[in-house]
C-alpha cells in the first residue's frame, strides 16, 4: 500500500440518499445499511466524480495509505458489467481528468474483451459542449501544435497558451501537456504586467497560474506540484512572482514541492516590478 488521494465518506452527514452511487462509474460506493459505503480502495480512483452529487456535502478527497488504484480489475469487475453507457461516461471521465495512463488500460481491457465503443464519436467530439463530470472550464485541453508560428494568419500575435485549463486548482497535474515538459508557475498578476509575457516566458512552455494570497485551500497546491515533479516528470520549473510581500509565498510552495518531491528538478525565480520590468532573475 502507498498513501494517495481517495475518498472519504463523512457518515455523520450520509443520508443514504444513494445519489453517489449512479456517478460513481467504478462502482466504489454503495449503499449499506442506510449509508454510502466505499466498499473497496482499488475501485477508488480518487478523482472526485461523486462528490458534487451528494447533496449532503459528505464526500471529501483525503489523502491516506490505500490500496492502489486497478484500472483493469475495475474495468473488468464494476464497469463492463454495468454496460456500454457506463462504460462511455468512465471513459469520458478519466479523459476529462487527463488521465491517460488509466484511460489507454482501460482501451486495452475493451479490446482484449472484444467490446467495440467508437471513440472518436462517444469521447472525443470536439463539437459536444458538455461534460459529465464538470464544466467546459475544467476540461482538459492540449492545443500546442495550434500555435507554432508567432502570428495568426491576419497577422495579429498569436497567443503562446498551449493548454486548458490553466489555474492550479483545476489542472491535472498528470495531464498530458505537464509530461516532460518545462512549466510556468506564474502569480496572477504576472501576465496583466509583462507586455511580452507570451512570447518571452510562454512561449514552448505549460503554465499553471496562482493566488497564494487569495486563493483559497492552497494546501492541494503542494501536492499537484509534487505529482508534477514526481508523475508528469516535468523538466524545469520557472516560477514568476510579482514584488508584492504576498507572492512570495508561490516561490516558497514550489520550493517545498521539490524538497517533498522524490525527483530533483531545477527551479528559476523570476520577480516582476509592479511596473512590469524584471527586478530578478536566477536558477535556485
Amino acid at each position: 500500500m502507498a498513501k494517495r488521494k481517495i475518498i472519504k465518506i463523512v457518515e455523520k452527514k450520509c443520508n443514504g440518499c444513494g445519489a453517489c452511487v449512479p456517478n460513481c462509474p467504478e462502482g466504489a460506493i454503495q449503499i449499506i445499511d442506510g449509508k454510502a459505503r466505499l466498499i473497496s480502495d482499488i475501485f477508488c480512483d480518487g478523482l472526485g466524480a461523486c462528490i458534487g452529487n451528494c447533496p449532503q456535502d459528505a464526500i471529501e478527497i483525503i489523502e491516506r495509505e490505500a490500496e492502489q488504484y486497478d484500472e483493469k480489475k475495475t474495468m473488468r469487475e464494476n464497469i463492463i458489467k454495468a454496460g456500454e453507457k457506463t462504460i462511455i461516461a468512465h471513459l469520458k471521465h478519466l479523459n476529462d481528468h487527463g488521465e491517460t495512463k488509466y484511460f489507454k488500460q482501460a482501451v486495452e481491457v475493451l479490446k482484449e474483451e472484444r467490446i467495440e465503443i467508437d471513440l472518436n464519436k462517444e469521447i472525443c467530439d470536439k463539437k459536444k459542449d458538455k461534460l459529465p463530470c464538470g464544466c467546459l472550464g475544467s476540461k482538459v485541453m492540449d492545443f500546442s501544435r495550434e500555435h507554432d508560428s508567432g502570428t495568426d494568419e491576419s497577422g495579429t500575435r498569436a497567443s503562446r497558451l498551449r493548454q486548458w485549463p490553466v489555474q492550479l486548482h483545476l489542472v491535472p497535474p498528470n495531464a498530458t501537456y505537464f509530461q516532460g515538459k518545462d512549466v510556468v508557475l506564474s502569480a496572477d498578476c504576472v501576465g496583466y504586467s509583462l507586455g511580452d509575457f507570451h512570447n518571452d516566458y510562454l512561449k514552448g512552455r505549460s503554465l499553471s497560474i496562482a493566488c497564494p494570497k487569495l486563493d483559497s485551500n492552497t494546501d492541494v497546491y503542494l501536492d499537484k506540484l509534487v505529482s508534477m515533479i514526481d508523475n508528469a516528470k516535468i523538466n524545469t520549473l520557472t516560477v514568476m512572482t510579482m514584488e508584492v510581500p504576498c507572492c512570495s509565498g508561490l516561490l516558497s510552495l514550489a520550493k517545498k514541492a521539490t524538497e517533498n518531491a522524490k525527483r530533483k528538478i531545477p527551479i528559476k525565480s523570476i520577480v516582476v516590478s509592479v511596473k512590469g520590468e524584471i527586478l530578478k532573475e536566477e536558477w535556485i
